[in-house]
């Protein structure tokens, strides 16, 4: 059976989320803090190596009429790097809308704002992870 996990890849922090062992919903696991770009990507291979992932989501951000923006391909590049360190299959999912969703649902949980930089981007992963495994679920089970 596959096991996903998936980043939400920011600038100064990528959101971990990972499956939960059926495969029907998303658990916000970790924020990672970024380092550089190598040793980002080994620490993430790793990690999805730590959790038993046998398959990478990653969330690409876009504009929010769908178009690629500078940091499409930036995310892109990172991708490219983990999808090689790591040797699993890495799926991009759209992420427009998972970031604002984290606050939103953060905010409504009464989380002050000084926390919430350190849950945002692991709910925002679940929220890309949960996309994911919907479209999943309604395909059958096909990546």
């Amino acid at each position: 059976m596959e096991r996903y996990i998936a980043f939400d890849i920011g600038d100064k922090r990528i959101g971990v989320a990972v499956s939960d062992p059926f495969n029907t919903y998303a658990l916000p696991s970790s924020t990672y803090f970024r380092k550089g770009f190598r040793e980002d990507v080994e620490a993430l291979a790793r990690l999805a190596a730590e959790k038993g992932a046998t398959v990478i989501v990653c969330g690409l951000p876009v504009n929010f009429d769908g178009s690629r923006s500078v940091q499409t391909g930036r995310t892109e590049r990172f991708i490219l790097a983990l999808k090689e360190t790591a040797g699993l299959p890495v799926v991009c999912e759209d992420e427009r809308f998972t970031t604002m969703m984290a606050h939103e649902t953060l905010i409504s949980e009464g989380m002050r704002r000084e926390k919430r930089k350190n849950y945002v981007d692991a709910l925002a992963a679940a929220n890309i992870l949960d996309g994911f495994l919907n479209k999943l679920n309604k395909r059958g089970g096909d990546v």
